[in-house]
């Protein structure tokens, strides 16, 4: 009776002491607890404040050839589309706008076809032409709806042009407009969507690039962020001190090691894309392993430097994780980074896998870029990781 009575008490002795001990750890980290606790709140603060939730406009150039009595005003076709497009400028050349479209300085070309009142009069529907440059299936669904508002918008102003220049020829010909159908009547234009982009991909094939990237650097991050954590907390670093090798030697230990296992993974992984999901590859396979070098490199660096400035395990997986939250968030994963505004998009900049999914995405799908900018901030990040590390690291011995 009396081992019935003790024994569960005994029990609760224990669970409370262990419980008092990890209440215990907590309050003597009291870093990694606001980390848990305001690192998601920030987080999301950011992104409520710094989300517009407003689409760029569509960059468009209106071709008008001159046999068109249409006014060549740009001013005049914005006032009509709306500001979903932002019209650029309107020439009767389309040779400039489709290589600037080509260059993906355009969003779209819409040429209009010379003989849109003459077809409306003879009972025919004229042709518009709009071409896309679009990879993503988002945006290429997004450019065919604007565009087909954009024909509603053209229709109405043919219609009230036809009827206004059409009245002597229906009077001298009373039988004319009755021989227009219906159908041209009410939709005197009709829209052809050209996507002038190197490949088409599903929405699978477009997102497999993104992915990638954000698991490259998220698996580089893991792989690091508790390297040093442990050699901290089994009184490695206390040995280091007193060695004769170096924080750099250390540094660049972490990244060789990891980055082979990093490298394994990587290629792995790019071999499932192109072999099994199908994913274009256009782009030349020697550069898309430089950026996914690159992204690597920079997102070891990350870790480490996690890493060094954490004291526990725990608060390096939280930080790891706070990492991997604002990197799905800002770094055009989900959302555009251009839909933030100016200062967060600056910040999201600082993530290498911002630059690593857009270089991605352009040669694996495009064939190359414009983008070279974001190749070069992506050495630089590479680099100015590597050099933090080493100067945290090599600071915390000195502390040790």
């Amino acid at each position: 009776m009396r081992e019935l009575v003790v024994g569960p008490f005994k029990s609760l002795v224990r669970v409370s002491a262990q419980v008092r001990k990890e209440l215990i750890q907590v309050r003597r980290r009291p870093a990694a607890f606001f980390s848990l606790v305001l690192g998601p709140f920030l987080i999301m603060a950011v992104f409520g404040l710094g989300y517009t939730g407003v689409r760029r406009p569509l960059e468009t150039v209106i071709v008008i050839p001159n046999q068109l009595a249409l006014p060549h005003d740009a001013a005049y076709y914005q006032d009509l589309v709306g500001p979903a497009l932002m019209i650029m400028d309107v020439t009767d050349d389309p040779s400039p706008p489709r290589a600037a479209l080509a260059d993906q300085q355009l969003d779209l070309v819409v040429i209009a076809p010379p003989d849109t009142t003459e077809s409306f009069q003879s009972g025919r529907q004229a042709e518009i032409l709009v071409e896309i440059n679009a990879v993503d299936p988002v945006n290429a669904a997004y450019a065919e709806f604007i565009a087909q508002v954009l024909s509603q918008r053209i229709n109405e102003e043919v219609i009230q042009r036809a009827v206004e220049e059409g009245q002597s020829y229906a009077v001298s010909n009373p039988g004319g407009v009755r021989e227009i159908p219906p159908a041209v009547v009410a939709k005197p234009t009709v829209v052809r969507v050209v996507n002038v982009a190197p490949s088409q991909p599903t929405v699978v094939a477009f997102a497999a690039p993104a992915a990638l990237a954000l698991m490259l650097q998220h698996m580089a991050v893991t792989l690091t962020a508790l390297s040093f954590v442990r050699e901290r907390m089994s009184g490695s670093l206390e040995l280091f001190k007193i060695s004769p090798v170096t924080s750099l030697e250390l540094v660049l230990a972490k990244y060789i090691g990891l980055g082979l296992v990093s490298a394994i993974i990587a290629v792995i992984s790019a071999v499932l894309l192109v072999g099994v999901l199908g994913v274009p590859l256009l782009g030349d396979p020697w550069l898309v392993a430089g950026v996914i070098a690159l992204l690597v490199l920079s997102s070891l660096g990350i870790g480490l430097i996690i890493s060094v400035i954490s004291d526990s395990e725990r608060q390096a997986v939280q930080l790891a994780l706070l990492l991997l939250l604002a990197s799905v968030f800002f770094s055009g994963f989900v959302l555009p980074v251009s839909e933030f505004s100016e200062g967060v998009q600056v910040g999201a900049h600082v993530l290498p896998v911002t630059h690593g999914i857009r270089l991605l995405q352009d040669l694996m799908l495009r064939g190359g870029t414009t983008a070279w900018w974001q190749l070069a901030a992506l050495g630089g990040l590479a680099l100015a990781f590597f050099i933090l590390t080493v100067v945290l690291l090599r600071r915390t011995l000195r502390s040790a």
